[in-house]
């Protein structure tokens, strides 16, 4: 169970994993000592399992980014996830009820690059039918 207090940590953290543990200390009304031990406890409960890289929205803007729905062979389903994890540009995969099994994120440089890397993903052993939908903007991302 997250308190009140640590939703409001994470919060912060989520939009700057790198703020100073004074500057959490500030936006959140408590001691940096307090902060310290907030975030100790959330890593050794799990709750933390790391930290990451944003990417700048300059950066990402020149991305062409999609989403892939795959439909797989059940008893492949692990070699596909295996062989997704390879490729840089698949960002997540994510396992999926209803029509499809698996949603994967990607992104590339250009369009001719996603159009081979959809190619490479339709013909990988496992995968029985694919649909994408390229994203054209990001209305929220938290």
């Amino acid at each position: 169970m997250i308190t009140e207090a640590e939703q409001a940590l994470l919060t912060l953290l989520r939009a700057d994993a790198r703020a100073s543990t004074a500057e959490l200390a500030r936006k959140l009304g408590v001691s940096r000592t307090t902060v310290q031990s907030r975030i100790e406890r959330l890593e050794q409960r799990g709750v933390i399992a790391g930290y990451g890289v944003r990417l700048s929205p300059d950066y990402e803007q020149g991305l062409v980014k999609a989403h892939v729905l795959l439909t797989v062979t059940p008893k492949l389903a692990d070699k596909v996830v295996r062989a997704l994890e390879a490729m840089p540009p698949v960002r997540t995969v994510h396992s999926v009820s209803g029509n499809f099994d698996m949603i994967v994120i990607v992104d590339a440089p250009s369009i001719r690059d996603l159009d081979a890397l959809l190619d490479r993903i339709g013909a990988m052993d496992g995968v029985e039918r694919t649909s994408s939908s390229i994203i054209l903007s990001t209305r929220v991302d938290r």
